[in-house]
């Protein structure tokens, strides 16, 4: 059944009566793996979300499927080689929410990375990660280190390495992996939360009970398994559960800031040294802005709502300023920003940047089972993990058997545009088709880039939608019903933020628009007075959030 917002009572009615094989919290990037690997091997599937898909950590990332470059650097070779190809797959499978992006590594006298360290690791890095020919590293003198980024730090230069990273939208990535898990049959609903467990005789779990945060119903769901993938709620989620073991998540803020490129005019994505701690940043050129990050602090406050600190907001922009001097970025250049959270495990006695991301799986007494830490990029990875002890514990104990993972060569929704070699065809496909829809080659280029393959129905909605008057651009508007019909858009937020990435990169859009979105979700959706002023406070508090500095006590 499709992710659509109008079918949300028919889901529910689903959830209430089925007896599924698993039910899975959390509607992150690993909880959408999850489904849909479960699903594609043929098992009944349950997910519920207590916010929105991926508004935790899976919408907070810096947006980059990558290798890992800097765990080279703690001799993490396993990660690196993982990661590497995990993040090949999920290009292969997903071209429209993934580009290869050319990365900038200067080398300064003193830096991080020296001439020969470069070469070597960079050379180790395409190894490990199976790096193809076309995307190896390539040394740069600083006269070509310059010409490719201008504006990197002269003194001291000595030169650069040059190398692939992957960028993607983190929030599209896994609400196209969540829909393709619902096409292979798996019931998910958003707002759903998940408050306790159910347990049959054998205190066994066998369900959870969740609450719906949208109408306040209180409801069962009853499963063989279930798999907590939470994100940061690990912790809470497992609390509710009788069993107990000794592992901890860390909790770490990443921070990342947005500067239009009028003030940040960045050609070049770059990976950098900061002056103050020798951490490694990013700075990436995306849709006519600049976005650098990340912070990595430990991080004690509301998980729900991590907020960027005015220190925070100044540590990025001191690195901006040493790495790109004559710029003078100041704090009022800054025009959004976001916070993430990493549920990292705990390891004593060791630096935020330094804990490892690898992930875990916990299975309690309960039968509960539990996965923490890991990346976005392996997040099929992780999936197959954890689906795999799940097949083998449907098998012993209710005699159901399932086939092995199959996702590795499985496209995510949108993702049928002919592999990732085919992708600029398409698109240009995609373009020509759109002029009998009466669609100008622009809309039609941005539509398809970012929808793939489903680009014919946003097509289909903007050509009907040219004879009505929303008060919207006719790309927002089709953009936005096909969130409702087919990604379960049910708050301006959901669309503003993570369906469409526009309150980090289009914030005067959002300010022009915002009434609009609001007038057009309220028609469709039969919002009634207490929900539209409700939503329209939460979406001006997002407003608010991205675009000054929170002080929240000491972390």
């Amino acid at each position: 059944m499709s992710l659509s917002t109008l079918n949300r009572d028919v889901i529910k009615g689903r959830l209430k009566e089925e007896d599924y094989d698993v039910v899975i919290i959390g509607g992150g990037i690993t909880g959408a793996g999850i489904a849909l690997d479960a699903a594609d091997r043929g098992m009944k599937v349950a997910l519920v979300e207590m916010q929105d898909f991926a508004q935790g950590t899976s919408s907070r990332s810096t947006k980059l499927v990558h290798g890992g470059l800097r765990y080279l650097k703690q001799f993490q070779v396993g990660v690196v080689a993982e990661t590497g190809r995990e993040r090949a797959i999920v290009y292969e499978n997903g071209p429209h929410v993934t580009t290869p992006e050319w990365m900038l590594l200067p080398m300064h006298k003193g830096g991080t990375f020296g001439k020969f360290t470069t070469s070597i690791g960079l050379a180790m890095y395409d190894r490990l990660a199976g790096v193809k020919k076309s995307e190896r590293k390539k040394m740069l003198n600083k006269k070509e280190t310059l010409e490719k980024e201008p504006l990197v730090k002269k003194k001291g230069l000595k030169g650069g390495g040059y190398y692939v990273e992957y960028r993607t939208d983190d929030a599209r990535l896994t609400i196209e992996v969540m829909k393709r898990a619902a096409e292979k049959g798996a019931d998910i609903l958003n707002y759903t939360k998940s408050m306790n467990f159910t347990y049959n005789d054998n205190e066994k779990v066998n369900g959870i009970q969740v609450t719906d945060m949208l109408t306040d119903e209180a409801y069962t769901i009853h499963a063989k398994k279930v798999i907590n993938a939470s994100g940061p709620w690990v912790d809470e989620v497992r609390g509710a559960d009788y069993s107990r073991n000794n592992k901890q998540l860390r909790l770490t803020k990443g921070v990342h800031i947005v500067i239009d490129q009028s003030k940040f005019p960045l050609q070049q994505a770059v990976y950098f040294d900061t002056k103050s701690d020798g951490r490694m940043i990013f700075a990436i050129p995306r849709e006519g802005k600049a976005y650098i990050g990340t912070t990595d602090t430990f991080y004690n406050n509301d998980k729900a709502s991590p907020l960027p600190t005015q220190e925070d907001r100044d540590y990025l922009v001191d690195a901006v300023n040493y790495m790109f001097p004559g710029l003078d970025i100041t704090d009022k250049d800054i025009e959004s920003s976001w916070a993430g959270i990493r549920p990292l495990i705990l390891e004593e006695g060791k630096d935020p940047s330094e804990i490892s991301r690898k992930d875990e799986i916990w299975e309690g007494k309960s039968g509960l089972l539990t996965i923490a830490g890991g990346k976005l990029t392996g997040y099929r990875h992780m999936a197959k993990g954890i689906v795999d002890l799940l097949a083998k514990r449907l098998q012993q104990d209710f005699g159901k058997k399932f086939g092995p993972c199959e996702t590795k060569h499985l496209t995510i929704s949108g993702g049928d545009v002919g592999g990732s070699a085919n992708f600029d065809h398409f698109v240009e496909e995609k373009v020509a088709e759109a002029k009998k829809y009466q669609i100008d080659a622009k809309t039609a280029k941005d539509i398809a880039q970012r929808y793939g393959s489903n680009a014919d129905e946003i097509y289909k909605i903007a050509h009907t939608a040219q004879y009505q008057n929303s008060g919207l651009p006719l790309e927002i508007y089709a953009e936005l019903v096909y969130g409702i019909q087919n990604e379960m858009v049910y708050k301006p937020t959901d669309f503003l933020i993570r369906r469409t990435g526009m309150l980090y990169f289009d914030i005067e859009d959002v300010l022009k628009y915002k009434e609009a979105v609001v007038d057009v979700l309220a028609q469709l959706l039969n919002y009634d007075e207490i929900q539209r002023s409700l939503y329209t406070e939460e979406l001006e508090e997002a407003i608010n959030e991205a675009r000054t500095a929170n002080n929240q006590p000491a972390e």
